[in-house]
């Protein structure tokens, strides 16, 4: 299987380089992986995550997603290479003045794509969440669970080859996340997709077969 992500002597750094958060990490993510990513609070899961996405440049080392280099791409490349991720996000991002479908379908829109294809794309999607009756709806007349289902949906709305999730059940009950991590397995399983996951805890009902980084002293570490 080829390297969906590369990380070579990465260094990710704030304020010009002067403020290092991760320090010459080599690393490693194959098509098709599932991979969770812990460390302490401020470790810098999240900064991983804004430069995989190409939000933030590496000061040294090279990064490359997709077969793309992020350290010297251009913003056009980046942009070419976002859509063809999915982003689940912790605070959900929905557009509350959307409807429930055409929050699930803002990737296609923004791509795009028809409103025959947005349609049917939508309804596929919110079966497989199970909330197809909800399509009408707004995102603020969902529970968070629910809202947080909508968000993984609109992460696979384009078949990406990347999910990025940043702490995807951290503000949900048990129940919620449940459903939401049984979708992501689905995802990786069905879609061949690489899903990479930011979180405190490790789900123990997970049942595919997991990578798990650490992330600590500036250094991103694999857990066997």
């Amino acid at each position: 299987m080829p390297n969906v992500i590369q990380a070579s002597h990465l260094t990710l750094a704030y304020d010009n380089g002067a403020k290092e958060i991760i320090k010459d990490a080599n690393f490693s993510i194959k098509k098709g992986e599932f991979v969770f990513i812990t460390g302490p609070s401020g470790s810098g899961k999240s900064t991983l995550l804004k430069a995989l996405y190409g939000q933030l440049r590496a000061s040294k080392g090279n990064l490359v997603v997709g077969g793309l280099d992020l350290t010297s791409a251009r913003q056009s490349k980046l942009q070419d290479l976002r859509t063809h991720m999915g982003i689940i996000f912790q605070d959900y991002k929905l557009i509350n003045e959307w409807s429930v479908a055409k929050n699930v379908v803002l990737p296609l829109i923004i791509a795009g794509y028809s409103i025959d294809i947005q349609n049917a794309q939508a309804l596929r999607l919110l079966k497989h969440v199970k909330l197809s009756e909800h399509a009408d709806k707004f995102p603020l007349e969902l529970s968070g669970g629910e809202q947080q289902r909508v968000g993984v949906a609109r992460a696979m709305a384009k078949t990406p080859v990347v999910i990025l999730a940043d702490e995807p059940t951290g503000n949900l009950d048990d129940y919620s996340s449940n459903v939401i991590w049984d979708l992501m397995e689905k995802s990786c399983q069905q879609l061949d997709t690489t899903v990479l996951v930011v979180t405190h805890k490790i789900p123990t009902i997970f049942s595919l077969p997991y990578r798990h980084f650490i992330i600590e002293s500036k250094g991103v570490y694999e857990v066997h």
